[in-house]
């Protein structure tokens, strides 16, 4: 063929242009895979820049980031004209006039090198192309690069090929603002958005000629010219970046002087507002779209979604206040209560060896014993070594020389706490908080830890009475139980007492007794309608945990999550629709265009008359005599006839503390204990739900009510929407003791000698809000109950209660 060719020099040069084509051919078709991937047209048209997904609240606060590089894609419009001009004199003066090579810097470099003198001739396109495509990874060599000097050649070539493309696809602009937005600049910042808010705290517009130099200089070696690692270094680099913009006439002599001789003045910053590091809600987001990305061929870490959470900032903010103000009051009552002892005690009041125990679950106990057997005192003095680490406290992270030992110790002896908050008719999370610090604890206390419900877990014993037929104004007496069972094939008796050591032998109404979280009633509740249909129904509210189905159920034996007991009292508030909560609203690519929006599943599971008297059944908290939510009293939370159900639960040896408050729009569960089971405050003065978690929630909605623009307001209950045909309205005698000790089945089965019951003091009329109800409801039954000619009126008891605490306070201050 090429013979025909007369011409000697014209065949040479046929010939060379046919195996160059047929070469870049070959590399462009990975010929029979020796040369790796080339980037293909499509790949040009649609390159990816592994861009990290956004993570917003609700109302479009940017909270949280998912990416592997940290990087945030600007337009060209967005990069200050002092980065373009240092990007073009310090990497590549001719990138306006080649089309993706530059012959004569290769040509020079050829020679430069040669000589001795390497020097790099690489336009910005090339490395854009490197970049962007990879074409110098390993997977994208073939088999050639098991060949020396081969494996050099022909990524240079891809090199080359693919910066052609680029240029006959895209703009010069285009291009440098795509090598701006994919290229390194050290210290996990990718793109020059990242890079000016890492460095400067501003905007990549808003930077100044020596700005821009500095940040364009490092790109020599993000290393070894980085301000903050390498001040000297990385101030030298930019003077270079400053000559070479006034030798291309970019500024002139004067300002170059000018230039040098200014400082490098950093401003390290962060990309946005509570958008670095970690969070429980970050990780829980994650958790949540880990399907929806494996179903849909998305990655939270390089497709650039946008994700707005259901969060509510404001709420979230007013959440994280109230739990860092009670914890602290907390962490330091739990330190007083033991003082120098240690907290693990387990259920028969016997010493724990906590550390111990820790010590020989930890991984590298295993490995010790391989390598140090027969030797316990190597492997002790390993644990027992000290070392610098940071330690959490509420007083900022602290530095401190800890050994293994001392460690496991001191955060043994550290409280946690999780809570949720749900508008239940829309399914919507508000608030999220997993614990207390997740950069020192990452256990999700939400909904990856699972704790003993207590007496939060009793409103089910009720809602199953309900159901049977009953109504709030049933009776039953508070007295000694006996309950019979069978366990592995054995007649077993379960005997509850009574969180206060008490039997008073008082007829009580379902509502009065769930109010006083009373343990006798709740018992013959449970065994009178059945343990199995109290699981049924905690479950058909939103309960997935496995339920042991045994007579204590009632008292909240198991385990479960603040997620489920949130759902589940949600049905409650929302007409016995049980709704499956979100923590998604939408998710957007990077032009906000939807990709997927998220919708609450619903089922209905309770009719509107029960839930109702559900919720009327926890207002008795506040509203009976001796109500365990009665602490509320004492924060601003009564306004406009503002009304708030709820239910405190502490379990055995007051491990678990728990509140869970509903309101008119609102409900929040909160969670307080060690992550250790067998650390625990000694009594229920100091341990109780009332006195630990409670104060969380009342603090949480103190601040929403007195925040106008919140969304959430003071008010009542709604109305039954439906006809109410149980009997409702049997006011309770009204009795003076102290409110906050009943919620706990620290001691639901031991047998103690009773001490003598206390006498009725005093009783009250109807309150306005039975009144109120009883217009409502079309003439329920009238129940009669003995009265006394004095009263207490709302407003003294409350004083009497206030008046109650404050001599407590003051009784613990003088002990102290």
């Amino acid at each position: 063929m090429f013979k025909e060719i007369r011409n000697k020099y014209i065949r040479y040069i046929t010939i060379f242009i046919f195996f160059t084509i047929l070469f870049f051919c070959a590399l462009q078709l990975n010929f029979l895979w020796l040369f790796g991937y080339s980037p293909s047209y499509t790949d040009i048209k649609f390159p990816s820049q592994r861009v990290g997904s956004e993570l917003y609240t609700a109302d479009g606060k940017l909270i949280g980031r998912y990416y592997k590089e940290n990087r945030t894609p600007v337009n060209y419009n967005e990069i200050s004209k002092n980065v373009l001009n240092a990007l073009v004199a310090t990497e590549d003066v001719r990138f306006y006039k080649h089309m993706g090579i530059d012959f004569r810097s290769v040509l020079s470099s050829s020679i430069s090198t040669a000589t001795g003198d390497k020097r790099g001739a690489s336009t910005i396109t090339q490395q854009l192309a490197k970049n962007l495509y990879r074409t110098r990874y390993n997977k994208s060599q073939g088999f050639i690069k098991y060949i020396p000097l081969v494996r050099v050649i022909v990524p240079k070539f891809k090199e080359w090929m693919t910066a052609v493309k680029l240029e006959f696809n895209y703009s010069k602009n285009d291009i440098i603002t795509m090598y701006l937005n994919t290229v390194s600049f050290g210290n996990n910042a990718y793109g020059i958005k990242t890079a000016a808010r890492v460095y400067y705290d501003k905007e990549a517009l808003d930077l100044n000629v020596p700005e821009a130099a500095l940040l364009v200089g490092m790109l020599k070696g993000t290393s070894y010219y980085n301000p903050l690692k390498n001040p000297d270094k990385a101030l030298d680099r930019r003077n270079t970046a400053l000559a070479q913009m006034q030798k291309y006439n970019y500024i002139t002599a004067a300002e170059l002087k000018s230039f040098e001789n200014a400082p490098l003045n950093l401003k390290e910053g962060r990309v946005d507002e509570g958008s670095d590091g970690d969070s429980y809600l970050r990780a829980a987001v994650a958790k949540y779209l880990e399907k929806w990305c494996e179903d849909n061929g998305y990655s939270l870490y390089e497709d650039g979604l946008k994700i707005y959470t259901t969060i509510d900032s404001k709420l979230q903010k007013y959440a994280e206040e109230a739990v860092s103000e009670q914890m602290k009051i907390l962490q330091k009552r739990f330190y007083n209560v033991w003082g120098n002892e240690d907290p693990w005690y387990d259920s028969e009041k016997k010493k724990v060896d906590y550390p111990n125990r820790a010590m020989h679950n930890l991984p590298i106990y295993a490995l010790l014993q391989k390598k140090f057997a027969n030797q316990p005192d190597s492997i002790d003095a390993y644990f027992n070594k000290k070392k610098k680490m940071r330690i959490f406290s509420w007083k900022g992270d602290r530095d401190t020389l800890f050994s293994t030992i001392d460690s496991i110790r001191y955060y043994g002896k550290i409280l946690n706490t999780g809570m949720m908050t749900l508008d239940p008719f829309s399914g919507k999370i508000k608030v999220w908080i997993g614990g207390v610090d997740h950069k020192f604890f990452k256990y999700d206390h939400v909904n990856q830890s699972k704790r003993q419900a207590g007496s939060t877990f009793k409103p089910f014993a009720y809602l199953a009475a309900l159901e049977s037929g009953m109504s709030p104004c049933d009776t039953f007496t508070d007295k000694p139980v006996s309950i019979e069972y069978q366990e592995n094939g054995k007649t077993e008796h379960w005997e509850p007492k009574n969180a206060d050591w008490n039997i008073t032998y008082r007829e009580m109404s379902l509502r009065w007794a769930m109010a006083k979280s009373v343990n006798t009633i709740t018992a013959q509740v449970t065994e009178k309608v059945g343990w199995d249909n109290v699981v049924k129904w905690a479950h058909e509210c939103g309960i997935d945990s496995h339920l042991q189905s045994v007579p204590s159920v009632s008292l909240g034996p198991n385990d479960v999550s603040v997620y489920e007991m949130v759902k589940a009292y949600g049905t409650f508030l929302n007409d016995g629709v049980k709704t499956d909560p979100i923590l998604v609203e939408k998710i957007t690519d990077l032009d906000n265009n939807i990709i997927e929006e998220f919708k609450a599943k619903t089922k209905k599971v309770l009719s509107d008359e029960i839930s109702w008297l559900m919720l009327y059944m926890f207002r008795g908290g506040m509203e009976e005599p001796g109500g365990t939510s009665q602490a509320l009293w004492e924060w601003d939370l009564w306004k406009k006839n503002n009304q708030i159900g709820g239910k405190t639960g502490t379990s055995s040896d007051y491990v678990d503390a728990w509140y869970m408050g509903i309101t008119k729009d609102l409900v929040t569960g909160v969670w307080v204990g060690c992550d250790e089971r067998t650390a625990h405050f000694k009594n229920g003065e100091t341990g109780e739900g009332s006195r630990t978690a409670l104060p969380i929630f009342a603090k949480f909605m103190e601040k929403v009510y007195h925040d106008p623009n919140s969304g959430y307001t003071y008010g009542p209950f709604p109305k039954a929407k439906v006809k109410i045909t149980r009997t409702i309205n049997c006011p309770s005698p009204r009795i003076v003791e102290d409110t906050t000790a009943t919620d706990s089945t620290a001691i639901d089965s031991l047998s103690i000698d009773l001490p003598e019951t206390g006498d009725v003091q005093q009783a009250a009329p109807t309150t306005d809000v039975q009144k109120t109800e009883d217009k409502k409801t079309s003439e329920p039954v009238q129940s009669q109950q003995p009265a006394t000619p004095v009263p207490l009126t709302r407003k003294e008891e409350r004083e009497l209660k206030r008046k109650q605490r404050q001599e407590e306070k003051d009784k613990k201050n003088n002990a102290q």
